[in-house]
């Protein structure tokens, strides 16, 4: 839910990252039945739907001051309906709402739509953004959420005007944890959700975390394992280089996502930082290699230097998080299991291999490492069919926002 339209510096040729899709999602052979269908499902769990007229008067005709941001496939704007059961009232009288609206001219919009729609409806849970109405038309395709004042996480992690305390940190991560393990485990079928990143967690007021944006999501039934997809799609950095090695899709993915989140919000640097002339530097790889030295909490956001820390908490939560994002797919845990070990003292960390990468680690760039703005920029790589890399490196940038796709 991406809402930078800023383009990033760089070297020439290259694209910024928070622009940066890897091509193809959603089979439209997992897209069953037609709108009928949808609406009648979507009656039946909640959400309703939307005439154009009605979302086009609650954005102002979609006014360009009510637009939070843009995304990949279309534009989110901030709106005011007419108040509706269980709805948060807002001092102008009505239900303050961020609508999404997506290019009907973009067949991948429409998958994203229809998969959005046919997951998050039968979704409940309290981390989880909800949604609240849909609008099907021939001006465009509309998803109706309630808007989250707080924000995106990633605005949240890089602002220098407020410093997330650490209790704040770990909430966020509990929250986050507890989504992805309803996905996982808990409700009845799994959901792979396929886009863990910053800017698609959005946080209230009180730091209690919503995870959004399941237009990449995918359902599984418990104990089964999704088909080889024709092609790869996520977001650079956060997307598991094991499912772009094995076009595979897999909750170990989406914890290794969440892994790399973690990293973000604990060290306050983005996954990766390319560089012109030196060695990029990668997060994951500076993290493991303060490990192997018995220096983890060196990677710790230094602007909570001089501040109340629990170490001890500290710790637990980076080891974790290496734990969750380790080479060997099989030596992950479920997300379940990760959240237990980080949530208790009495379970026993794992025990990891000191240096799991091997190449050259460079420290973070000063920019970075003081929690300041920076560029992060890459080509763009294209994965389809058997055109699958043996190895890959995956990169990402900062973007501001609060929620588009």
């Amino acid at each position: 839910m991406d809402t930078s339209d800023s383009s990033g510096r760089g070297p020439r040729g290259s694209i910024p990252l928070h622009k940066l899709r890897i091509p193809s999602a959603i089979e439209s052979s997992n897209i069953e039945g037609g709108n009928a269908e949808l609406e009648i499902a979507v009656a039946a769990a909640g959400p309703r739907r939307y005439s154009y007229e009605e979302l086009a008067a609650a954005t102002h005709d979609f006014a360009e001051e009510e637009k939070l941001g843009r995304g990949g496939f279309g534009s989110v704007y901030r709106g005011r309906l007419p108040v509706v059961p269980g709805g948060d009232v807002d001092g102008g009288g009505g239900q303050q709402v961020a609508i999404k609206f997506l290019s009907e001219s973009s067949s991948q919009g429409r998958k994203e739509f229809e998969a959005e729609e046919r997951i998050i409806t039968r979704l409940r849970h309290r981390n989880l953004v909800q949604l609240l109405g849909w609008c099907d038309c021939p001006r465009g395709l509309m998803l109706v959420y309630e808007l989250v004042p707080g924000g995106s996480l990633e605005k949240h992690i890089y602002d220098n005007q407020r410093l997330l305390t650490w209790s704040e940190r770990y909430k966020i991560i509990i929250g986050l944890g507890s989504a992805l393990r309803y996905l996982h485990q808990e409700w009845e079928q799994c959901v792979l959700h396929g886009d863990i990143k910053p800017s698609n967690i959005m946080v209230d007021s009180s730091y209690n975390t919503k995870l959004g944006d399941f237009g990449l999501a995918r359902l599984v039934n418990h104990g089964e394992r999704w088909k080889t997809t024709t092609a790869v799609q996520g977001t650079a950095g956060y997307i598991d280089p094991e499912f772009i090695n094995t076009q595979r899709p897999s909750t170990e993915s989406d914890v290794y996502s969440f892994s790399i989140v973690l990293l973000e919000i604990v060290c306050a640097k983005p996954p990766v930082v390319l560089h012109e002339d030196e060695p990029s530097f990668v997060l994951l790889r500076w993290v493991w290699s303060l490990y192997s030295q018995n220096a983890i909490l060196n990677a710790v956001d230094e602007r909570l230097r001089g501040v109340f820390r629990d170490e001890r908490q500290m710790e637990r939560v980076l080891v974790v998080r290496l734990w969750c994002a380790h080479p060997d797919l099989s030596e992950r845990p479920s997300i379940a299991r990760a959240m237990n070990v980080l949530q208790s003292y009495d379970a026993r960390l794992p025990d990891l291999l000191p240096q799991m990468y091997k190449s050259k680690v460079s420290p973070p760039p000063r920019e970075v490492a003081m929690g300041g703005e920076y560029d992060s920029v890459s080509t763009a790589i294209t994965i389809s069919g058997s055109n699958v890399p043996t190895s890959a490196t995956t990169t990402a940038t900062r973007s501001s926002g609060s929620f588009v796709g």
